[in-house]
C-alpha cells in the first residue's frame, strides 16, 4: 500500500517562511526513540471538546510516566480550565500553552502530540508534527480529504514517527474479540456489512458574518480551509457540517462504524464502486446555514463484490438489530449474522433468534468446542497503546496506525464525493483515484490557502 503512490511526480515542498519542515529542527529530533521506562512527554493541541477529554485522559497516565508539557489551542478562552484539569491530575505539575502549534513543535523536549482540531487541520499538522520529529495520535477522521491523508502516511514513514488515529474501537477488548470471531469463521463467510449513524440533530441556526472574537485567533482557526469570514454559526462544533472545514457525520461519528465494518470484512483495499444519496430534512437552509446531510445512504462494492453498507439518520428514528442499535454494525455471513453495539457484541446461526456466541457468553458456545478465541484479548486501551507505541518506536506496536486509520477514512470520503456529484463512482484503490470522472477527481484534495499548505513532497 505504500508504493501505491509512487506514480505521483514528486515536486518541491511549498517554500514559505512558516511552513515546517525538516531543516527547522535538529537531527537530534529525529533521533527521538522514548526508553521503555522513560517519560513521555506530551503536547495536547486543540483542547475544546473531544481534544479536552483527550487531554483529562492522557494527564492521568502521569503515574505511568505520561506528562503532558504544554497545552495549545487558537482560542485562549479554553487554556486555563484546561491547564488546571492536567495540573490536578498530574498532582500539581502545570502545563504551559500556546496558541500556536508551530511553537509547541520547536520544543525539542516534546515526544508526541495530541491531536484534535477540527477536521480541515488533521493532515498539516500531522505532517508538521512528523517533520519535527514528534509522533501523533490524531482524531478521526485522520483527514478532511483523500490526498492529503496518503500525504500522512508518507510522512510516518518517510520520518519513521509513530502516528495512531483515534479509531478507539481498536483498542477495546470485546470489540476485539467481535473481529476474531468473524475473521476466524464464526458466521461463516461475512459478505455484508453495516455500520449505523442514528444521531438525531436540530437547526443550530443561522448568522450574520461578523468580526472574530479577541479570544480567538482567526487566521490560525481557519488555517488550510478556503478563506471565509468569520461566522459564530461556522465555527466552534458547527464547522463540522460546513464542506470546507467538517465532512457531515457521515464523517463525524461515522468514521467509528466505517472502520468496524471494513475491520470485520477483512479489507485491506479499497472498494471498487461507490454511490451514496440523501439530503438535509426537517431544518430549513432558510433557518440554518448547514450544507452536509443530515440523511444519507452510502452503499460500497469490492471488487469481490462484498458489500459494505452505511446509513446516517440526523432527525428521529427507531433502532436495528436486538441490541437496539442506533450507533454500531451488523455483518451478515453465509451461516449467519452478528450484531455490534458500543462492546457488546451477539451471533446468530442460520434462522436462530437466541445468540449462540457473544462478549460474555460461555465458551461452551464456540464453534467445534474451541472457545479460545472468546476471549476477549487483553487491552491498555488505545491510549495506552499509543503510548507502549512511543516508548517502542515501531507503528507496528499501534492498534491503529495512521495506513489503517487512512483506509477506513477514505470511505466516508469518497461518500460524500459520490453525494455531491450525484453519481455512481468507480474508484481505482491502487492510484486513489475515480475512474473516467473528472468532477470526482477534483473533490480528491482541495486549493489550499497561504502559507497553510500540504505539500506534494512531505
Amino acid at each position: 500500500m505504500d508504493n501505491r503512490r509512487d506514480f505521483i511526480k514528486k515536486t518541491t515542498l511549498a517554500s514559505t517562511g512558516i511552513v515546517v519542515g525538516a531543516s527547522a529542527f535538529s537531527a537530534k529530533s529525529y533521533g527521538n526513540i522514548v526508553g521503555a521506562n522513560e517519560r513521555v512527554t506530551l503536547a495536547s493541541i486543540g483542547v475544546r471538546g473531544r481534544g479536552s477529554g483527550l487531554l483529562d485522559n492522557f494527564s492521568k497516565m502521569y503515574s505511568d510516566g505520561v506528562r503532558i508539557k504544554t497545552v495549545c489551542d487558537v482560542d485562549s478562552e479554553v487554556l486555563a480550565e484546561n491547564v488546571k484539569k492536567a495540573a490536578k491530575n498530574q498532582k500539581g505539575n502545570k502545563p504551559g500553552t500556546e496558541v500556536d502549534m508551530r511553537r509547541v513543535y520547536e520544543d525539542k523536549e516534546i515526544d508526541a502530540v495530541v491531536i484534535a482540531v477540527p477536521n480541515h487541520w488533521h493532515a498539516l499538522s500531522t505532517i508538521w508534527a512528523c517533520q519535527a520529529g514528534k509522533n501523533v495520535y490524531v482524531e478521526k477522521p485522520s483527514s478532511h480529504n483523500v490526498w492529503e491523508g496518503r500525504k500522512m502516511v508518507e510522512a510516518a514513514r518517510k520520518y519513521n514517527r509513530v502516528v495512531q488515529v483515534g479509531f478507539q474501537n481498536r483498542s477495546i477488548s470485546n470489540v476485539m474479540q467481535a473481529m476474531q470471531f468473524l475473521h476466524s469463521g464464526g458466521i461463516g463467510e461475512v459478505f455484508m456489512a453495516r455500520g449505523t449513524c442514528f444521531k438525531p440533530r436540530d437547526s443550530f441556526g443561522i448568522a450574520p458574518d461578523s468580526v472574530s472574537p479577541s479570544n480567538l485567533n482567526y487566521d490560525l482557526w481557519l488555517g488550510p480551509a478556503t478563506y471565509r469570514p468569520y461566522n459564530e454559526k461556522k465555527g466552534h462544533y458547527n464547522w463540522h457540517w460546513h464542506w470546507d472545514t467538517g465532512n457531515g457525520d457521515t464523517g463525524n461519528q461515522g468514521p467509528h462504524q466505517f472502520d468496524v465494518a471494513r475491520w470485520g470484512l477483512n479489507k485491506k483495499v479499497h472498494p471498487v464502486k461507490v454511490q451514496s444519496m440523501g439530503g438535509i430534512f426537517g431544518i430549513s437552509p432558510k433557518e440554518c446555514s448547514q450544507e452536509t446531510p443530515n440523511t444519507q445512504t452510502s452503499v460500497f462494492e469490492y471488487e469481490d463484490g462484498k458489500i459494505l453498507e452505511f446509513e446516517t439518520r440526523g432527525r428521529y428514528t427507531n433502532h436495528e438489530a436486538n441490541l437496539g442499535i442506533k450507533i454500531g454494525n451488523t455483518f451478515f455471513g453465509t451461516e449467519g449474522w452478528m450484531e455490534v453495539n458500543g462492546s457488546t457484541w451477539k451471533a446468530y446461526k442460520g434462522k436462530e433468534t437466541e445468540p449462540f456466541a457473544g462478549s460474555g457468553m460461555a465458551g461452551s458456545a464456540a464453534i467445534g468446542g474451541d472457545s479460545s478465541f472468546l476471549t476477549a484479548p487483553d487491552s491498555k486501551g488505545h491510549f495506552g497503546n499509543f503510548i507502549d507505541a512511543v516508548r517502542s518506536g515501531n507503528h507496528m506496536d499501534l492498534n491503529c496506525d495512521i495506513e489503517t486509520g487512512h483506509m477506513s477514512t477514505v470511505l466516508p470520503l469518497i461518500a460524500n464525493i459520490a453525494y455531491r456529484t450525484g453519481d455512481t463512482l468507480r474508484f481505482n484503490g491502487e492510484f486513489e483515484k475515480f475512474i473516467d470522472n473528472e468532477e470526482a477527481d477534483l473533490m480528491l484534495t482541495r486549493k489550499y490557502r497561504y502559507p497553510y499548505i500540504v505539500p506534494e513532497n512531505v
